[in-house]
């Protein structure tokens, strides 16, 4: 019974078949049919014309979109714990030849303007420190808290007053949309998002991602960042073709929302050990070694996680349900919780 990662999720019965309904013959690369109508319909999505890219992973999402935002002599703020930060072997500075990582802590792995104006404001205006010129944030954050649609506007008025550009890694973004239960716009580009990067895999997809460019300027450059970065897959309707089963059949909020449930449903059989409110489809909890190994006994399998209250290495541990989590698997994982 795995609740390790929602990355480990089955692939959407709906992907496939839109996978192959696009296995026919059409023009390579981006040149496809199902490539070229992603404008629209992500446009028709978020209310507002937006340029859409496919690319199989969320790393080459993120970063190939900072690239696009920040040049390689500057600085991305970014939480501590971001997945930029500690899970992409530095691809940021990959990506964008050489821009440095600039972190902030904050409570639920989320930022606010107090922080980010004092990291700001530590750097001398000056040739000899690095100047920050972009903003990244995860909605849904590293611990499964969403930003809500005023927290994200805060965030971006402070990008516009200080010259820079926000971006917004949302590899749960559905997940967090779901739980708002709001416009994707108005936690988006109505907020000051330039960039997003929309998660796919976690939601029940295969290997495409997308990144929206609400700043239709970047997305020329990022095109070219793709190919040079070798993400310019031959075949990429088969990416678009997903991404498009997902939008045009609203999949991408059902399965966000069936997550969601499950994650509630372990959530309330242990409110006491939970460290973070359950928001998203992530779960974290106290949970001793020998409480790990009892439910592991058990047949569950999770992650486990330092505690960030505490400080201390382990003592917790991380769950995370996905669109396709068995009722049955969750039930009896909500069961071995509770008798703890």
């Amino acid at each position: 019974m795995r609740f390790f990662s929602d990355n480990a999720a089955r692939v959407h019965p709906a992907l496939w078949q839109a996978m192959a309904k696009a296995d026919a013959l059409d023009s390579a690369y981006d040149g496809d049919a199902h490539s070229a109508r992603l404008d629209g319909v992500f446009s028709d999505l978020f209310g507002t014309p937006v340029r859409a890219l496919w690319v199989p992973t969320g790393t080459a999402a993120n970063c190939l979109a900072l690239a696009a935002l920040c040049p390689p002599y500057r600085g991305i703020i970014a939480h501590e714990e971001a997945n930029i930060v500690v899970d992409e072997a530095g691809a940021p500075g990959f990506y964008t030849g050489g821009a440095s990582v600039l972190s902030v802590a904050g409570a639920g792995a989320k930022l606010n303007p107090e922080a980010i104006t004092a990291r700001l404001n530590g750097i001398r205006p000056d040739v000899h420190q690095v100047q920050a010129a972009c903003i990244t944030i995860t909605n849904a954050s590293e611990y499964g808290l969403a930003y809500t649609p005023d927290e994200v506007a805060a965030l971006g008025d402070l990008a516009r007053q200080r010259g820079l550009k926000l971006h917004m890694d949302g590899a749960r973004f559905a997940n967090a949309v779901a739980h708002l239960n709001c416009h994707p716009g108005d936690v988006t580009w109505r907020a000051g998002v330039d960039a997003l990067s929309f998660g796919c895999v976690k939601n029940g997809g295969m290997n495409a991602e997308a990144i929206i460019c609400f700043d239709t300027k970047i997305a020329d450059e990022i095109a070219v960042r793709r190919k040079r970065a070798g993400h310019l897959q031959s075949k990429g309707r088969y990416l678009a073709a997903q991404l498009l089963a997902m939008i045009e059949e609203d999949l991408w909020l059902d399965n966000a929302r069936a997550a969601n449930a499950a994650a509630q449903v372990i959530a309330r059989a242990a409110p006491a050990r939970l460290l973070f409110p359950v928001q998203a489809n992530e779960i974290f909890l106290a949970l001793s070694r020998t409480e790990a190994a009892s439910l592991r006994d058990q047949g569950f399998d999770f992650y486990d996680w330092p505690n960030p209250k505490t400080g201390a290495p382990d003592g917790a541990a991380r769950l995370v349900t996905a669109w396709d989590s068995e009722p049955n698997d969750v039930a009896a994982l909500a069961s071995a919780l509770a008798a703890l």
